[in-house]
């Protein structure tokens, strides 16, 4: 562009293009910086990476299957031959606990995306639509906050069967309340931002603006509530497997380990050391890269610039 000039009080201006323009970051460009400054997070992060390789390549590798057994000889303590020992039918516990490990993670992932599903989708139309439909469905999501959601999934468990399948859909059912709450918060900030009002005019119909426009725009607090929701799904089915009515032999979760190991702590205490690390190292770092994405994707967040 070439120069102006003008006259304003007998004084010359002259406007000249700056020769260098600073490119704005963007918001994920931003937000990966910020997660990288945090170290527990990026620890956290490569435990994860590292704990889903194990689970998936080690029962591969391993001599022993989950299921061989030997009654003769009984439970024995950790030992250069199985590394963190057997348990009362001589099955090697760490490739249990490896493929205890599948099973926790695929129901923490399958359960939450269940829930992801649900809670995006109803969060979405209560924001977007705003009113007596806003609040209507908003009333139905605080009633059923008012529910002991645990019982009722060891209902469903009881009556539905314990088939792996209906614990991911019951645990699925209800642990999308807060996913809606935080959609349907977000939804109502950006529904009447120019980047919408704009669609509106270009004619676009309101189901394309929900899902083109309105629900990329929201999926930080998403994607922050989604690895908060994992450990909590991964917890549950601890409980229910507990409790005897998740997982079914000869297939092992971690929450079955540390039932079997329970009953047995005091003459066998490596049977519930073991795969209660394993669980507890999965959930804190979860819950450790969920507060570090928090705090990634909040722009007013100071902390990890």
């Amino acid at each position: 562009m070439s120069r102006r000039r003008g006259s304003i009080r007998g004084c010359v201006m002259t406007d000249v293009m700056p020769t260098h323009v600073e490119a704005g970051a963007s918001l994920w460009r931003d937000a990966w910086r910020r997660l990288r400054k945090n170290h527990l997070a990026a620890i956290s992060f490569f435990l994860l990476i590292a704990m889903v390789a194990l689970v998936i390549v080690g029962p591969w590798v391993s001599r022993y299957s989950y299921e061989t057994q030997d009654r003769e000889l009984g439970a024995t303590p950790p030992s250069a031959a199985h590394w963190f020992g057997t348990d009362a039918l001589r099955r090697a516990l760490f490739t249990r606990i490896l493929y205890g490990g599948r099973i926790s993670l695929m129901v923490g992932l399958c359960a939450t995306a269940v829930s992801l599903g649900i809670g995006v989708i109803y969060g979405a139309v209560a924001g977007f639509a705003g009113g007596r439909v806003d609040s209507a469905l908003m009333r139905i999501v605080d009633i059923l906050y008012t529910l002991p959601f645990t019982i009722i999934v060891i209902i469903l468990t009881v009556y539905l069967g314990k088939s792996i399948v209906l614990i991911f859909m019951a645990i699925g059912a209800v642990e999308w309340l807060t996913m809606a709450r935080i959609v349907r918060g977000q939804v109502v900030a950006l529904r009447n931002k120019e980047f919408v009002e704009a669609a509106y005019v270009m004619g676009l119909r309101r189901r394309r603006i929900v899902l083109r426009h309105l629900i990329p725009n929201a999926l930080g607090p998403i994607i922050v509530y989604t690895t908060l929701t994992i450990p909590q799904v991964m917890l549950l089915e601890a409980v229910i497997s507990f409790l005897g009515l998740g997982v079914q032999a000869p297939m092992s979760s971690w929450g079955v380990l540390i039932q079997d190991g329970a009953k047995v702590m005091e003459d066998n205490a490596w049977r519930l050391i073991f795969p209660s690390l394993f669980l507890s190292i999965t959930l804190f770092s979860l819950n450790f890269l969920g507060d570090g994405l928090r705090d990634a994707f909040d722009p007013r967040s100071t902390r990890h610039l």
